[in-house]
């Protein structure tokens, strides 16, 4: 199932995830350091991460709430989708309450609470990110219908699997048919012919 909200053909909620997954974890790691060495510039590099891993991570949510719509009802897609989007807002909900409670700290530092906020929501995002991964990799969500090894780029305007003709398996641009499409549930799924394949 190919995603909605594409740039330069590719999806753009998945480039834009690393963004808030790399600033919040690393937040968590400058304060862990913090903690050890009482460096301040750390705790402060930790708070302005944390702002930006939020914003950011709000307008991936936006963009994979349109995917997520798109998806039919009733299939485990929507039910992964589901809780992938429910965790990671809990993430971010975790994550800006302890930037709010550490907006009046001095110099922003970590306190006991804001430090297990961020941690439960880094465990929190972990989970998340596997489910968005067997969205991905296990249910076709976001891939182009047809995506093969030898799909033409994506600039190219052109289908990732290519038109096959009428007669000899010869796809239209001149090269021999390797294998065909079969639906499996509502994703296509590229199904090997050769000798010894199963089906």
């Amino acid at each position: 199932m190919e995603s909605k909200v594409k740039l330069l053909g590719h999806p753009v909620h998945p480039m834009l995830v690393v963004f808030p997954l790399g600033l919040l974890v690393s937040a968590l790691v400058c304060d862990i350091i913090y903690l050890f060495t009482q460096r301040t510039s750390l705790a402060t590099v930790s708070f302005c991460n944390i702002a930006g891993g939020v914003i950011v991570g709000a307008v991936a949510a936006m963009i994979g709430l349109v995917d997520w719509l798109a998806i039919p009802n009733g299939t485990r897609a929507k039910r992964i989708g589901m809780f992938h989007g429910l965790g990671n807002a809990v993430v971010l909900l975790l994550f800006a309450a302890a930037w709010l409670a550490r907006k009046d700290e001095p110099l922003n530092v970590p306190t006991t609470t804001t430090f297990a906020l961020e941690a439960l929501a880094v465990v929190l995002a972990s989970i998340t990110a596997w489910l968005g991964g067997e969205l991905v990799d296990r249910l076709g969500v976001g891939v182009d219908y047809g995506a093969n090894l030898n799909a033409p780029s994506s600039l190219s305007g052109k289908p990732a699997l290519p038109l096959q003709s009428k007669g000899g398996g010869q796809t239209k641009g001149g090269g021999q048919a390797r294998g065909n499409v079969r639906a499996a549930g509502t994703g296509p799924r590229l199904v090997h012919t050769g000798p010894g394949s199963r089906h």
